[in-house]
Formats: structure tokens, C-alpha cells, sequence
């Protein structure tokens, strides 16, 4: 497998090896001193996320390993553009299938997968965003193989989280070995908040330099609400839930002490069937009554716009090289995972016949959950699964079983090799984007576990891009 930090045994890559070099002038004892810092400080900043379990939501402290992930810059240099690519592409993509459906009506895109799509709004046909940007906010999920090239494993365009750890990973990487950023010239991530906010703002529907934005949150018992209370603090606005909003004739108000006041921008962190009861479900109490109607006036920016789940589905994953080639006329830069369609009846044929060899996953779940990891099934389970594909085609696909990078890891029996992936982030504002320096590595604290999803047992790992002076060899470059 690839090792993120060494090239091979004792040979550390160009830039984890100053790291590496102070690692090993530490004693076991004293990494563990270092972790119990990690541990107070990550509890003592309040740094939790929500577990659901029987039936009760649980806080717990944020699963994180001391030793950090390195990539040389030179590298990120290639990722981050292949990144801007595929939101540009995904971008155009959204905007065309609720428009012209030029990719539909070219074949290079099936008309029935858009027709089964269940993230597919039909009320947001015709509609155009400013700037014609629907997925503002994008978690790419990168992972490595064995030949140590980046692939992009899926994408996250409804409301994807996990940013606010990756601020915070650095922040408890700091105080465990401040001698580190003295010696290392490691890029920094905390302008995240800051350009989140300048993106926000230029999503405003009215001119003026003082635009109205607030972060609307399902409340205290969804999972992600450290973050959600935790980015509205960092960028100064306002963390409102459904009731502090309403709607008046064809404008957003939310309610403050001094009376209403009109909102221009709202970075909604729920999902679209909850956002307006007039339109979506009738019983979200999460919601505004009447929003869809001011969005589609253009009197208010949603971020992520409605609709923009239709590119956040597994299948329609598999056609974004496509899309790349359609609409940019590029070749992609960072590839895909292999995939296997299901409604395809030859790639359903193989899939049925070699299950024990794949992972099969449901198009539109999230979190980890769903999924057959076959190497690591059970006859049972692959016979359950042959049964929901057959049942419904269109909802699944398989890839192959990655050998997935690893990465030392500091465990209660002493350091070992861990898999992991990695999630940056791009805010696209339709002239511009922006990519994460790095992003959330997510590492399988569970030994010889390809599952890295917090809610799964997962934990993280501080991303360093490190300026190597373009020393360390690109892979696939």
C-alpha cells in the first residue's frame, strides 16, 4: 500500500521529513503525554460531534490522531486546479439539466437517470442563480491507490460538512507541537471562515456592502451543529433556525429585537425536502414557508442552491469525466474511481457475479451507511444485496475493493498504518473558486477498516501542504 509519509521503510518522502525526523526523537512516552494534550484540549475547546445510537443523540469528543498527514505542494499544486475543474463542469452541468439539457439531448448523458433522479427538483426548472452557481460549496472526496495517484471517490454537493474539524485539527496540532511550525513551512487553513463569508456576500441579490447573511441550522440535536454554531461565530452572523425567519410577500425577514430585517444570503444546512413546507414537505417545521417562492424571484441567494443534489447521486458520479469533456472540452485531471452502473445490464451482470470482490453502495446515502464492503462480507449479506440491485438497478453501483493509502497512527498499542481519504473543500463564486489548503483527512481509527466516517468510528488527522520547493515527485503527473 501507499504510505503517506514514507516512500519506503525509513525513507521518509521530501515533505513529511522534518516530521518525521522530530517524531523519532521522541519516546513512546512522550507521544503519549502529547496525545493526552490533544485530548484535553480538543475537550476543552468543546470540539464534539453527534452520534446517534438506540435511539438518543449522543455529544461526543472529536476522534482525532496526533501525527499529521503531509502532502508536498508541489502536488496540491495539480489537485487543487483538478478540483476547480470538476466544480466548474458539475456547475454547468446543474444549470443545464434544469435548463436546455444540451448534455441530454447530445446522449451524453441518459435521460432516464435524470427521470429516476431522487435529488432531481422539478421546481427549480428554469431557474438561474447569480452567476449561474448552484453548488457554491463542494466536499470532493479524494483517496489514493497503491500507485499513489489521487482519485476522486465521490462528490458532496448538498450540504457538505466537515470543515469546521479541519480548522480545528490544526489548532490542537499547534499547541501538541508548536517546535514544528517553527521549523516547517506548512500552509495555512484558517482563512476558510474568511473566504466563506466573501463568497456568501457576493452571492447577495442587492448591491451594498452591507448584505444580510445568516446560517440556517436544523438546531442543537443534528449532527454537524458544533460546526454550524461554529462557522456562524467565526464569520459574524447570524446562526438562525426556521422560526427566526419568515417570509413577507416576495422577501425573507428574520426577527430581531429591533424588528424585521430583510435577509439577503442564507448558507442553509438542511436538506431540500425541509426547506419550505409550501413546497417540499408539509410537516418540516425546519424550514420557511414561502422561501422556494423568493429564491425563485431572485430575491434571496440559497447556499447550496435547491436542486443542486442532482450532481450529489453515485451514478451521475460516474459521467462527471463526460461532463468535463462536454462542457469544458478538457480532460480531466483527476480521475475518477473505476465504477460499475447497475442499470447497465452487462457492468448489473458483473457486479451479481463478483459481489465478494467489490464495494456496492446506494446512490444518494451518505455517512458510511448502506454500503457492502464485499472482501469483508458474509453470504447473507452478498445475497441481501443481490436482492435490493435486482430490486432497483438504478440505486446502486460497485467499485473495486481499494487498497487505500495509510498513514502512521498513534494507537494504544504504539504507532501504526491506518487508511484514510481526504476531503477538501471548493467555494465557487462563478468568475472564481477557492480550495481548501488541503482539507479533512478522515482516517479508520479500527485496524485494517476502509470505513473512515466519523459516524462509523472514524477519526482525523491535521492535512499539512507543505512547501517542498517542488521536490517531491507528483504522482500521475
Amino acid at each position: 500500500m501507499y504510505d503517506e509519509l514514507f516512500a519506503a521503510a525509513g525513507e521518509p518522502r521530501p515533505a513529511a521529513r522534518k516530521l518525521t525526523e522530530y517524531l523519532a526523537d521522541l519516546s513512546a512516552q512522550e507521544l503519549a503525554e502529547r496525545r493526552l494534550a490533544a485530548e484535553l484540549a480538543i475537550k476543552a475547546m468543546g470540539v464534539t460531534f453527534t452520534v446517534y445510537t438506540e435511539g438518543k443523540n449522543v455529544d461526543r469528543a472529536w476522534p482525532f490522531d496526533i501525527i499529521p498527514r503531509t502532502i508536498a505542494r508541489s502536488e496540491w499544486q495539480r489537485t487543487e486546479e483538478g478540483l476547480k475543474q470538476r466544480a466548474l463542469a458539475l456547475n454547468h452541468f446543474i444549470q443545464d439539466v434544469y435548463g436546455e439539457r444540451r448534455i441530454v439531448r447530445s446522449h451524453v448523458f441518459p435521460a432516464e437517470l435524470l427521470k429516476d433522479s431522487v435529488n432531481f427538483r422539478s421546481q427549480c426548472v428554469g431557474m438561474k442563480p447569480k452567476h449561474g452557481v448552484w453548488a457554491h460549496i463542494c466536499g470532493s472526496d479524494l483517496v489514493r491507490g497503491a500507485d499513489g495517484v489521487m482519485h476522486v471517490l465521490e462528490d458532496n454537493l448538498r450540504v457538505p460538512s466537515g470543515v469546521s474539524y479541519m480548522v480545528e485539527n490544526r489548532l490542537v496540532t499547534k499547541r501538541v507541537f508548536p517546535e514544528l511550525f517553527e521549523t516547517t513551512t506548512i500552509l495555512p487553513v484558517d482563512d476558510y471562515p474568511a473566504q466563506l463569508y466573501d463568497m456568501l456576500v457576493s452571492m447577495s441579490p442587492r448591491r451594498g456592502d452591507s448584505p444580510t447573511v445568516v446560517l440556517l441550522t436544523p438546531g442543537i440535536y443534528n449532527s454537524a451543529y458544533f460546526e454550524h454554531s461554529w462557522l456562524a461565530q467565526q464569520m459574524g452572523v447570524e446562526l438562525v433556525e426556521g422560526p427566526d425567519l419568515y417570509v413577507d410577500g416576495e422577501i425573507c425577514y428574520m426577527r430581531t429585537i429591533d424588528g424585521p430585517q430583510r435577509v439577503d444570503v442564507i448558507y442553509r444546512r438542511i436538506d431540500d425536502l425541509f426547506l419550505d413546507p409550501e413546497v417540499f414537505r408539509e410537516d418540516s417545521t425546519l424550514g420557511v414557508r414561502g422561501l422556494m417562492r423568493v429564491w425563485l424571484k431572485g430575491n434571496v441567494a440559497l447556499v447550496n442552491a435547491p436542486g443542486a443534489g442532482v450532481a450529489d447521486d453515485k451514478v451521475v458520479y460516474a459521467y462527471v469525466a463526460k461532463m468535463i469533456k462536454f462542457y469544458l472540452d478538457q480532460d480531466p485531471i483527476i480521475p475518477n474511481v473505476e465504477t460499475f452502473l447497475c442499470h447497465d445490464d452487462k457492468q448489473r451482470s458483473y457486479v451479481l457475479a463478483n459481489l465478494e470482490k467489490l464495494v456496492v453502495k446506494p446512490a444518494n446515502e451518505s455517512g458510511g451507511y448502506g454500503m457492502l464492503i464485499g472482501p469483508k462480507s458474509s453470504k447473507g449479506q452478498r445475497d441481501k444485496f443481490r436482492g435490493l440491485i435486482k430490486a432497483n438497478p438504478r440505486n446502486y453501483v460497485a467499485q473495486p475493493t481499494l487498497n487505500l493509502s495509510t498513514a502512521p497512527t498513534l494507537t494504544d498499542s504504539g504507532v501504526e498504518p491506518r487508511h484514510l481519504d481526504l476531503r477538501p473543500f471548493i467555494l465557487s463564486r462563478g468568475d472564481d473558486a477557492y480550495v481548501t489548503t488541503g482539507g479533512l483527512t478522515r482516517v479508520a481509527m479500527v485496524k485494517g477498516s476502509l470505513v473512515v466516517n466519523s459516524s462509523q468510528g472514524g477519526g482525523s488527522k491535521d492535512t499539512w501542504i507543505v512547501d517542498d520547493g517542488g521536490s517531491d515527485a507528483v504522482p500521475g503527473s
